[in-house]
């Protein structure tokens, strides 16, 4: 059966999700320690379809809080978003790592520290997207990132916006990173249009 709509999805398309979200993470964080020279681990993935005001609880609860985010689109078999949001604790450990600095807040970053947070982001979706592709052998593309520093109610109006039409669901996958045995917070939501998403769910065979 055909969905229409994120919230229409039942525990076996959301298991089979999850499975997918623990091999995107698990090659996302193999990238990771690539970078930075040393062990990165993964927390056991959740992947849950939230609402816009569930999505603000899961991730802080702060409409307000400042986020840094990195945006990329996804073309080809499947249409759709892919957006990771950073934590300042996890984004300062990787700015520590990589180039020595740290920021007192998002607002402070300057030119480097946006770029940085631009290309950590997209290697991150990069290996969760190509790890997908090799699961569900489908090809897809992948647009130039971009990166955005602004409050978490902006942020997340983003995919909204975009499939507002189609669905007033997000589906968030979260997988926190642990590196020195310290575990930091980091989201990830994964957003293909719902042609796309029918598509996945048949290609897998649970639809």
């Amino acid at each position: 059966m055909r969905i229409k709509d994120y919230g229409e999805m039942n525990l076996q398309d959301l298991d089979v999700m999850r499975e997918i979200g623990s091999i995107g993470t698990g090659h996302a964080a193999t990238a990771l320690s690539q970078m930075l020279q040393k062990e990165v681990r993964i927390t056991i993935p959740q992947v849950k379809i939230l609402g816009y005001d569930e999505a603000i609880e899961a991730i802080g609860g702060n409409i307000e809080q400042i986020v840094g985010a990195t945006l990329v689109k996804m073309d080809g078999d499947i249409n759709g978003l892919m957006l990771f949001l950073f934590n300042l604790e996890f984004a300062n450990t990787i700015f520590d790592k990589m180039m020595g600095m740290s920021y007192a807040g998002f607002e402070q970053m300057d030119t480097m520290a946006h770029s940085a947070l631009t290309e950590i982001g997209n290697i991150i979706i990069c290996s969760y997207v190509n790890a997908f592709t090799e699961l569900v052998d489908m090809h897809i593309g992948l647009s130039v990132p971009s990166a955005a520093v602004n409050m978490l109610g902006a942020i997340l109006t983003v995919p909204i916006a975009e499939y507002g039409y189609e669905t007033d669901k997000l589906m968030y996958c979260n997988a926190d990173f642990v590196i020195d045995g310290k575990t930091y917070n980091d989201w990830l939501l994964m957003l293909p249009d719902i042609a796309s998403l029918n598509r996945i769910l048949e290609k897998l065979g649970v639809s």
